[in-house]
C-alpha cells in the first residue's frame, strides 16, 4: 500500500512538469506569492522596528562566509610566504588574525541577536494574529460555528498560525541571505577556477523541486486531515476532561475512546511515512551527487596548484567557500521549500480572515427606544446543508411586555424559533419584525443589546461571582459592585453569594478556582446574570433543568415580577411553569398548531391538551 502510495506520488511530479499541468503550477505560484505579499503585511504591521533590526542582521550575515574565507586566504599565503622566505617576523600575519578575531566575534554577537530578535518577533506576531483570529471569530454569525466544514476552517487558520508566520518571514530573510552567500560565494570561486558555476548551479535544479514537491505533499496531507485532527482532539478531551471523564470511567468507554484515537493517529503515521520516505530517498541522491561535484572541482584545483597555476591560499579559499556554497545552496534550496510551504498554511488563515459575516459590524439601524413587540410572518427555515424543514410556514405576533411559551415535543422547533428571533440565524422564507422592521434592517449589535438569552447549556464562567453576574452588562457592570449587588439581590442570589469563601471575589470553577457550584446555583446565576441586561426581549431555552420543579416554579415566578414590562419568551417542559405564561404556543414538527392559554388549551383538547395529560400521568 505505501509502494503504491509512493508511486502515485511521483507520477503527480512528472505530471506538475507537463505543459498542462506546469499552467496550473504558474497559476498556483502567483497566487502564492499574492498570499506571499499579504503574510508580509501582516507581519510588518506588528513590530517594523524588530522586523528592521533582524532583517539587518539575517541578511548582513550573507556576506560573512565570504569574508571569512577571504580572511583565511590571505592569512595562509601570508604564512606561505614567511615559510618560503624563511621569516620569523609575525607582523604580516598580525592583519589577517585580527580580522579573522574580529569577523567572528561579529558573528557570534549576530547570531545572539538573531536569536534573540527572533523570538521577541514570534511573540508579537503571536498576539497579534491570534487577536486577529480571536477578534475576527466575534464578529462571525453563530450560523458559522455550527457547520462542520468551518469548523474545519477555523482549525486550520488556529493551526499555528503565528508561528508559521513569523517563521515565514525569518525564511524568507534567510533565503534571501542565502543567495547573497551564494552570490559572493561564486564570486570568488569563478575567479580561482570559471568551470565552477557550470558545473554545481544545475545541481541545484532538481534539489529544488524534490524540496518543492516534499513541501507540497506536506501541506496536502494536512489539509486533508484537518477533520480527522480535529476527532483526536475531541477523542483526547473526552479521556481527560472535567465533564466527561466520569461517566467515561462508570461506562468503560477508556478502552474503545483510546482504540479510536489510535487509529487516528496510525492514519497520520502512515500518511507522514510516505513523506519521509521520499525525503530521505531524494534528500540522499541530491547530497551525494552535490559532494561528489565538488569533491572533483577540489581535485581540479589542487592540479592547478600543483602545476604552478594556483597558490596555496587559493586552495585553501576554494575550499572553504566550495563547503560553505554547499551549505549555503542546500539552505537556499530548503528555504524556498520552506517558503512554499509556509505560504500554504497562511493561506488557510487568509481564507478564515476572508469571510465576511452576515451583517458587518456598523451596517443596519440602530434600533433605539424599542417596545418589543415581535412578529412571524409566515417563516420557514432549515439549518444550512440540510435537506429538511426545520420550521415551516410560522406565524404569530407578541405584543410588548406579553410573556409567551413555547410547548412541543424534542424536535418540534422550539429552540430553533428563538435561535430565529435573536437572529443567530435568518428565515429561509418569510420575515421577522421587531416593532414593526423586519430584524435584517436593524443593526445586530443594536438588536443584540435588546435581547438577553437563557440557553439550556448556559456558559458556566470561570471568573468571580461578581464576573458571573456583571457579564450580563459588563460595560456597565463589571466595575460597579454596588449595581450587581443590587441585582444579585433582586434574584435573590444573594444568600448564595454571602455563603462563598470569598463572597463577590470567590473565583468559581474548578479549571482555576477552588470553589464549584451545584448545577441549580449555575442557573440562579445565569438567571441573575440575565436580569443584569437591561433588555425589551428576555429568552429563556429551559434554563433551570436542574432544578426541581417547585424550585423551577419559584424561580421563574419571581424572575418574571423582575422582568414585569418585558417581552418575554420561554420554553419549558414543566406545565406548571408553562402555565405561567399570558400565552402558549403549541409546534409540531416545524408546524404551529395551537396558541391560546394553558385554560384555552385544555378546554380545547388538543396538541396541548395530550401532552399536559401525559405530562400529569408520569408525575403520577
Amino acid at each position: 500500500m505505501a509502494d503504491n502510495n509512493f508511486s502515485s506520488f511521483l507520477r503527480s511530479i512528472l505530471k506538475g512538469l507537463t505543459v498542462s499541468g506546469g499552467h496550473r503550477s504558474v497559476k498556483k505560484l502567483l497566487h502564492l506569492v499574492d498570499i506571499a505579499k499579504w503574510a508580509v503585511k501582516m507581519v510588518w504591521a506588528t513590530h517594523p522596528g524588530l522586523i528592521f533590526g533582524l532583517a539587518f542582521l539575517i541578511l548582513s550575515s550573507g556576506l560573512f562566509p565570504a569574508g571569512m574565507a577571504l580572511i583565511m586566504r590571505g592569512l595562509i599565503n601570508a604564512v606561505v610566504e614567511a615559510i618560503r622566505l624563511e621569516s620569523d617576523q609575525l607582523a604580516p600575519l598580525f592583519p589577517w588574525l585580527f580580522l579573522g578575531l574580529g569577523l567572528t566575534i561579529i558573528m557570534a554577537i549576530s547570531e545572539l541577536l538573531h536569536k534573540y530578535l527572533a523570538g521577541r518577533l514570534a511573540d508579537e506576531v503571536d498576539i497579534s494574529i491570534t487577536s486577529k483570529i480571536l477578534n475576527h471569530a466575534a464578529r462571525l454569525d453563530v450560523a458559522f460555528f455550527e457547520d462542520p466544514r468551518n469548523q474545519d476552517i477555523l482549525h486550520r487558520a488556529r493551526q499555528d498560525s503565528s508561528h508559521h508566520l513569523s517563521r515565514f518571514l525569518v525564511t524568507t530573510l534567510t533565503l534571501i541571505s542565502s543567495v547573497i552567500q551564494i552570490v559572493s560565494l561564486v564570486a570568488i570561486l569563478i575567479v580561482v577556477e570559471p568551470l565552477t558555476i557550470v558545473a554545481l548551479f544545475p545541481l541545484a535544479v532538481p534539489h529544488f523541486l524534490f524540496q518543492w514537491f516534499t513541501s507540497m505533499k506536506y501541506y496536502q496531507t494536512a489539509y486533508k486531515l484537518a477533520t480527522k485532527r480535529r476527532w483526536s482532539q475531541y477523542f483526547s478531551s473526552l479521556l481527560i476532561g472535567r465533564d466527561s471523564v466520569a461517566e467515561v470511567k462508570l461506562l468503560g468507554l477508556a478502552p474503545l475512546i483510546i482504540e479510536r484515537f489510535r487509529s487516528i493517529m496510525m492514519e497520520f503515521r502512515n500518511e507522514n511515512r510516505e513523506r519521509y520516505l521520499f525525503r530521505l530517498i531524494g534528500g540522499s541522491i541530491s547530497a551525494v551527487i552535490t559532494t561528489i561535484a565538488i569533491y572533483g572541482l577540489f581535485a581540479h584545483v589542487v592540479y592547478k596548484v600543483l602545476k604552478a597555476g594556483l597558490t596555496v591560499g587559493d586552495v585553501a579559499v576554494f575550499a572553504a567557500a566550495a563547503m560553505r556554497l554547499r551549505s549555503a545552496l542546500e539552505l537556499s534550496v530548503l528555504s524556498s521549500a520552506s517558503v512554499f510551504e509556509q505560504t500554504l498554511y497562511i493561506s488557510n488563515l487568509r481564507e478564515f480572515l476572508s469571510i465576511q459575516p452576515r451583517s458587518p459590524a456598523g451596517s443596519g439601524r440602530p434600533l433605539l427606544a424599542p417596545k418589543g413587540k415581535i412578529e412571524f410572518r409566515n417563516v420557514s427555515f432549515g439549518y444550512p446543508g440540510t435537506h429538511m424543514a426545520t420550521l415551516s410556514n410560522v406565524t404569530f405576533s407578541i405584543e410588548p411586555g406579553e410573556t409567551i411559551a413555547l410547548v412541543g415535543e424534542n424536535g418540534a422547533g422550539k429552540t430553533t424559533l428563538v435561535k430565529l428571533l435573536a437572529r443567530f440565524y435568518d428565515p429561509g422564507d418569510g420575515a421577522i419584525l421587531f416593532d414593526g422592521v423586519d430584524v435584517r434592517e436593524w443593526s445586530l449589535e443594536s438588536l443584540h443589546q435588546q435581547i438577553t438569552f437563557v440557553f439550556q447549556n448556559f456558559i458556566r464562567y470561570e471568573a468571580t461571582a461578581h464576573e458571573n453576574i456583571a457579564y450580563g452588562d459588563w460595560k456597565r457592570l463589571v466595575h460597579d459592585r454596588k449595581a450587581t449587588e443590587h441585582i444579585a439581590d433582586e434574584a435573590g442570589v444573594t444568600n448564595l453569594i454571602q455563603h462563598l469563601p470569598q463572597g463577590y471575589d470567590t473565583l468559581l470553577g474548578k479549571k482555576f478556582g477552588d470553589h464549584d457550584l451545584s448545577g441549580g446555583q449555575w442557573q440562579q446565576l445565569a438567571l441573575a446574570r440575565a436580569l443584569a441586561r437591561d433588555a425589551q426581549l428576555v429568552i429563556l431555552d429551559e434554563p433551570t433543568s436542574n432544578l426541581d420543579a417547585r424550585a423551577e416554579y419559584e424561580l421563574f415566578r419571581r424572575f418574571c415580577d423582575l422582568a414585569q414590562g418585558k417581552t418575554t419568551v420561554l420554553i419549558s417542559h414543566r406545565f406548571s411553569t408553562v402555565s405561567m405564561a399570558d400565552r402558549i404556543l403549541v409546534l409540531k414538527d416545524g408546524r404551529l398548531v395551537e396558541t391560546g392559554s394553558h385554560k384555552h388549551l385544555i378546554e380545547k383538547n388538543g396538541h396541548y391538551a395530550k401532552l399536559y395529560e401525559f405530562h400529569r400521568k408520569q408525575m403520577v
